[in-house]
């Protein structure tokens, strides 16, 4: 029987986040460079956004690129700029043929200016696709998001549109790159590392978190279906007790 088959439909989560990780190692166990690992990785993208729509989930987050990958060899960092942008290009009728809505996250002003216009246009191509919101973070980092929306609530308070002194968590809320999709119910991280990474930080703090050992290539929809279905199985208590909840 399928992990689909054992998935409770009115218990989906309405978001989930995936930290993609694994492509130059599973690269590496073909004899081949990262690069070829990063090209396979856009299948299993496609595999993960294909079932999580038609699951019905309404949000998908995925970690695309970090700040700190900029720090990563030149012609790794050319070679996924370059795949990025083909990839979009590519999606766009795929996108709106499924309704899809293309979203994104990040420092996205830090990206070359060919990829910043091109993921732009297809931005622009899909908003009004409402089945689904597929959200990149590119050249995204927590530290850098809470960061940058500190300076936001310091531009605004200078300018007298909010009071500095009493802000809540729903207003610090509205600043993060976030502020248009409700927080992750879980995260996803694949290849076997136990880490968050500097993801969704803020987002997470009563986030499901599943970890499996398939590396981001050999993803498969089978593997998002047992994520939501142990997802499924556990109970969320939010500093509750277990007694709280069932009453």
């Amino acid at each position: 029987m399928s992990f689909k088959d054992k998935i409770i439909k009115d218990k989906l989560p309405v978001h989930i986040a995936i930290i993609m990780d694994g492509n130059g190692r599973w690269a590496a166990k073909q004899g081949k460079d990262r690069v070829f690992g990063h090209h396979h990785g856009v299948d299993a993208v496609r595999a993960a956004s294909e079932a999580a729509a038609e699951l019905g989930v309404k949000y998908l987050t995925l970690y695309a690129f970090s700040t700190e990958n900029w720090n990563r060899p030149k012609f790794e960092v050319d070679a996924l700029m370059t795949l990025f942008v083909e990839t979009i290009q590519n999606e766009i009728e795929t996108l709106n043929k499924n309704n899809i809505r293309l979203n994104a996250i990040g420092d996205l002003k830090s990206l070359p200016d060919d990829n910043y216009s091109k993921l732009m246009a297809t931005l622009e191509e899909t908003k009004k696709n409402d089945r689904m919101m597929l959200t990149l973070a590119m050249s995204y980092s927590s530290r850098w998001e809470i960061t940058d929306a500190v300076n936001k609530i310091l531009d605004d308070t200078k300018s007298g549109k909010i009071n500095a002194g009493n802000i809540s968590e729903s207003q610090f809320s509205e600043y993060l790159n976030t502020s248009q999709m409700p927080d992750p119910e879980l995260l996803i991280r694949t290849s076997g590392e136990m880490r968050i990474s500097n993801f969704l930080l803020w987002q997470i703090a009563y986030t499901e978190l599943f970890f499996t050992s398939k590396l981001w290539p050999e993803f498969t929809k089978e593997d998002l279906y047992e994520a939501i279905v142990d997802y499924q199985n556990r109970e969320r208590r939010f500093g509750l007790t277990s007694e709280q909840i069932k009453s």
